[in-house]
């Protein structure tokens, strides 16, 4: 069990002491999809609840900031920075996010929240004319600081870590 940081040595879960670490600039960038069909996208800006762009962008950096809340072992962070960007493409619509945080740990959970939360306020802004809508794809895209080193995901989409 000693290869999973978040067990102790009978198994149980349990969360890090990251007190040792270095507090250094983290960095760490996220990205999700909403498939919707292409007359949904066209109306996300004037859907009669308001504006799904804006709601998903706040939701986004909200849930950011909400993670520790959120995810149990996770450490609440002082987050720095978070952007939320909420672009239409082909099949629905791209999130990506990008956390900066100066901590003793990373911001990839946050980064990750952040998507998910946008991704999921998008879906409760279209449901009533899209319940079809999926979300899908999230995942961590980069990462940076740490002892661990940096991380980037290669543009096939594939782990290419570094």
């Amino acid at each position: 069990m000693s290869d999973f940081s978040h067990l102790d040595e009978r198994g149980r879960a349990r969360m890090v002491d990251v007190s040792a670490k270095a507090v250094t600039r983290r960095v760490a960038e996220a990205s999700c999809r909403v498939l919707l069909p292409p007359e949904v996208v066209a109306r996300l800006d004037a859907l009669p609840k308001g504006d799904a762009y804006t709601v998903a962008h706040l939701a986004g950096i909200a849930g950011a900031k909400r993670t520790g809340d959120l995810v149990p072992l996770a450490h609440p962070l002082p987050l720095d920075q978070v952007e939320v960007d909420v672009e239409p493409e082909e099949g629905g619509v791209r999130i990506r996010s990008r956390v900066v945080a100066t901590a003793r740990t990373g911001a990839e959970m946050e980064a990750l929240t952040a998507c998910a939360t946008a991704a999921l306020a998008l879906y409760d802004m279209v449901k009533a004319v899209a319940r079809g809508a999926v979300v899908t794809d999230l995942r961590l895209e980069s990462k940076s600081g740490g002892a661990r080193g940096d991380y980037r995901r290669d543009e096939a989409g594939r782990d290419a870590e570094r």
